[in-house]
């Protein structure tokens, strides 16, 4: 792609979480009062994060960036060739080829699990968006950022950091976002198990990225925040229980929420631990998520296919034929099972959802026959499974060369569209790939390949996500990255046709700049 311009552990003070401890949790009337001292506490505690730590470099809350760097990140499971007729060598912290790593590369989108990532605010003619970014090129240090594109100027201002993860590398606690109905900015990061806390943040004026107070610190991971027009906020999350559950919390106002609630904790008989993986959409105050299971824990198993809905943030849960269904869900064969993959002896990753015309749910997901990278695990698909009023339908929509390509799903009214990485990339069988459109006319029964978004690019692109209510130009936004080595990670968006697509600014002199086009030459 050329461009033609058109013009790890989270360090804390001591005794951080002693003293957040009793401004977590605030539940019922009773503890209003205690909201009041949290918001005291927050402002304390953000003097106290503005100010060198321990000897550490200055947190960098507050402070607005020289331009879009992302988050590149390596996992560290790499899978080289087998031997003695095995596919595979045994896994290694090390770098090993040709398979590589687990997942790696630019990861400032990252996880499927995080969303939404970007919603467009007609009422000022912007998309807010968050990522996660970093200090410099060549640096793993990551920044839960927040921006915005102005439509109506088609300029971005420099990006302002919501939360400094510090000593943290880790693009699992990347941030994801949700706007009230006062235009308030609401920031969730994402803790990483019990490790290392989540935090929320409000902005300080509705529609203005120019201040942050933090609300609260709490465990939480992979947070995924609806807020409902006219009630409040439903928010579905992970604890690492027993290993990684679904639950949930609700508030009317974003302060004052209720006690977590387990959605599901599967366990198959003789098992002590479980695990899933979720992603969820809102429709007219219905929310959906789909989820797999992990057999006894074991993520790299994940497997099968599960859906429930609430149409009440969360006082009442049902399977989509409205079948009630009571919290937590505990049994393999539940009535929420939508496609028993165990047996096919398939791995699902999940990756978007969405509604429908009719108000159906569509989920967009991956299937492998393993957790390793590389042709031996092939073949991989994208898959839409769909709800169509009486019963569950599935088809293939392309394949893929990698279990994390990640792309998003658009439902129109005529036109259902999947924007993913499936087209191999400058490092084929690494994660990510180069961009492609496929369409279906027929509700998700058969699919065809549209346009290619990106081509000769010089690291793959990934993520690719979709903001709600995605209005022209901003329509998907991305990273890059080379996932088979450190490297620079750059920013983009492109429209709804696909044939056009701006890089954000890698570096700013200015408050503001105007995103650069960028010119794929495509060899169909």
């Amino acid at each position: 792609m050329t461009k033609t311009s058109d013009t790890g552990t989270h360090e804390r003070c001591p005794g951080f979480s002693r003293f957040l401890g009793s401004a977590n949790r605030l539940t019922g009337s009773a503890e209003r009062l205690k909201a009041a001292h949290q918001r005291w506490l927050s402002l304390v505690i953000g003097a106290i994060l503005a100010s060198n730590v321990a000897g550490q470099a200055p947190v960098l809350n507050g402070q607005r960036m020289d331009g879009y760097k992302g988050i590149w990140f390596t996992l560290g499971q790499f899978y080289g060739k087998g031997s003695d007729g095995q596919p595979y060598a045994k896994a290694s912290r090390e770098p090993v080829f040709p398979y590589g790593d687990k997942y790696s590369g630019g990861l400032g989108t990252y996880t499927a699990k995080h969303t939404p990532l970007a919603i467009y605010c007609p009422q000022v003619e912007k998309t807010f968006f968050v990522y996660g970014g970093t200090t410099g090129p060549n640096d793993r240090h990551l920044l839960c950022m927040v921006s915005y594109y102005d439509h109506a100027s088609d300029r971005v201002p420099k990006p302002v950091v919501v939360h400094d993860k510090q000593t943290v590398n880790d693009p699992h606690d990347n941030p994801s976002i949700a706007v009230d109905d006062a235009g308030y900015l609401w920031i969730f990061v994402s803790g990483r198990g019990r490790v290392r806390p989540g935090f929320k943040y409000k902005s300080n004026k509705p529609y203005s990225i120019d201040g942050f107070e933090l609300i609260s610190e709490e465990e939480m991971t992979y947070p995924q925040p609806h807020h409902v027009a006219g009630e409040g906020f439903l928010h579905l999350f992970t604890k690492y229980t027993g290993v990684r559950e679904l639950y949930w919390e609700t508030s009317d106002d974003g302060v004052t929420w209720t006690a977590d609630q387990k959605l599901a904790g599967i366990r198959q008989p003789g098992d002590s631990r479980g695990g899933h993986y979720q992603t969820s959409a809102t429709r007219d105050g219905l929310t959906g998520t789909f989820f797999n299971r992990h057999p006894n824990g074991v993520v790299d198993q994940r497997t099968d296919l599960y859906y429930v809905q609430t149409p009440d943030r969360g006082q009442t849960w049902t399977t989509v034929d409205g079948t009630p269904v009571q919290p937590p869900l505990e049994d393999v064969a539940s009535p929420a099972r939508v496609i028993d993959y165990a047996s096919q002896k398939l791995n699902v990753y999940l990756k978007d959802m969405g509604f429908d015309r009719e108000g159906h749910p569509v989920l967009l997901y991956v299937t492998s026959p393993g957790h390793e990278p590389g042709p031996p695990n092939d073949p991989r698909h994208f898959r839409v499974t769909r709800w169509d009023g009486e019963a569950w339908k599935t088809s293939i929509v392309c394949g893929t060369d990698h279990n994390y390509d990640m792309g998003s799903l658009y439902l129109d009214e005529r036109t259902w569209t999947c924007r993913v990485p499936s087209q191999p990339g400058p490092q084929p069988y690494q994660g990510g790939g180069e961009l492609v459109t496929w369409t279906s006319m027929d509700q998700g029964a058969t699919w065809r390949r549209e346009t290619q978004i990106t081509s000769d690019s010089d690291r793959n692109h990934n993520y690719a996500r979709r903001p709600i209510a995605a209005k022209d130009p901003f329509f998907v936004f991305w990273a890059d990255g080379d996932p088979t080595k450190l490297s620079e990670s750059h920013l983009y968006f492109a429209d709804s046709t696909g044939e056009r697509v701006w890089e954000l600014p890698y570096e700013m002199e200015g408050e503001f700049a105007t995103p650069v086009r960028v010119e794929a030459s495509i060899d169909e």
